[in-house]
């Protein structure tokens, strides 16, 4: 009878072993976990605009700072200096383009006077071509009179002296035509030219354009001496000191995003399969290995690098040897979100376990906060 007990209590014994087996390995492949997670987050390079030396420095290293706020401040004052000799030249190019206005304004007023001139001129030639017609059949009639003797001698000399003044009159009006027509050609050209010079008039000349451009460009240069916080973060590694040089370009300050925290876990090829963008998870950070963090799948990675076949030595391929009897899953890169939380700091590259509980995203089951690995 002890021996059919005995039996009875083994077999219970093994069947509820394998029970709980088959129940922990059920509820692994519905909650597949992670311990290989580190918390991340955007990390701004801070990197001047301008060149020059420090001469302010008002943050501290590992401060957090508000967006707008000052972290460093280069030297200014040859960047004034830029300001105010652009602001010269501005001011000077609008009493340039001034007085290249008023110019073509000038010979404008100068075109229209030789306008008239020419009108009063060719009014001129038309008088004096009807006193030379009348000049001409006077001295014809007296040409045919004279010699009939009905005209004298002397009354012919007077009509014949006549026609003759007024043919150099006619010929006298007629170069003042001329004269006034070319001189006319030469003002409008001299317009021409002026307005070639001047461009359009007003603020959209383009020499006023230009040195408006040159101004704002030393505006903007005197605003980028003081390097401000793109946004709510933590300043970082702090090595700048007064008196240091920034350089254009060149990263100087790293500024950690407050709001851009997220954890990024790698599962084996074989779980992500079943993920879901908007999964639930569950965060377990290893420096507040008690206070679960809630959070869901943003986004599952597509591909890894690899390592077999990558350019080795001599540009040839490198290989690893492996065991054939053993096939090693690689690991998908898998990006949680998690929910802000006031009860501790998060801080980049620290670990991080996942735990996922798939078909928990929109429309799917929902489970409690914290699911049984972690309880």
């Amino acid at each position: 009878m002890t021996a059919i007990v005995k039996i009875i209590t083994t077999s219970v014994i093994v069947l509820a072993a394998i029970g709980i087996v088959a129940y922990k390995y059920q509820d692994y492949m519905k909650y597949p976990w992670t311990r290989d997670g580190l918390v991340r987050a955007h990390v701004v390079e801070i990197v001047p605009r301008v060149s020059g030396e420090i001469v302010r420095v008002p943050v501290r290293n590992n401060q957090l700072v508000k967006k707008g706020d000052l972290l460093f401040e280069i030297d200014p004052r040859t960047f004034q200096a830029t300001v105010d000799l652009a602001r010269a030249q501005l001011d000077n190019m609008r009493d340039v383009v001034k007085s290249l206005a008023e110019q073509v304004e000038g010979m404008r007023d100068e075109v229209k006077q030789h306008e008239a001139d020419l009108n009063e001129a060719k009014a001129d030639v038309e008088v004096a071509a009807a006193e030379e017609d009348d000049a001409r059949i006077a001295f014809q009639r007296a040409k045919d009179l004279v010699a009939s003797g009905a005209v004298s001698q002397a009354d012919f000399d007077n009509k014949n002296a006549a026609y003759q003044t007024a043919l150099a009159k006619l010929s006298e009006a007629r170069a003042r035509v001329n004269q006034m027509a070319a001189a006319l050609v030469q003002a409008k050209a001299d317009v021409a030219r002026g307005l070639a010079d001047l461009g359009t008039p007003g603020e959209d000349n383009p020499r006023l354009r230009r040195a408006s451009a040159e101004l704002e460009t030393a505006q903007l240069n005197l605003e980028f001496t003081k390097v401000r916080a793109p946004t709510d973060g933590y300043v970082t590694n702090l090595l700048l000191h007064v008196g240091d040089s920034a350089v254009a370009n060149q990263p100087s300050v790293a500024v950690i995003d407050a709001n851009s925290f997220y954890v990024e876990a790698f599962f084996r090829e074989t779980m992500v399969e079943n993920f879901r963008n908007g999964d639930r998870a569950v965060v377990t950070l290893m420096s507040y290995p008690d206070t679960p963090l809630e959070g869901e799948i943003e986004s599952i990675g597509w591909g890894i690098a690899q390592q077999n076949g990558s350019t080795g030595f001599q540009l040839l391929p490198a290989v690893k040897p492996t065991f054939e009897w053993i096939r090693l899953a690689q690991r998908i890169p898998v990006i949680v979100r998690i929910e802000a939380s006031d009860k501790f700091n998060l801080r980049a590259g620290t670990t991080a376990s996942v735990v996922v509980m798939t078909g928990t995203g929109k429309g799917g089951v929902q489970v409690p906060p914290v699911p049984r690995p972690l309880q």
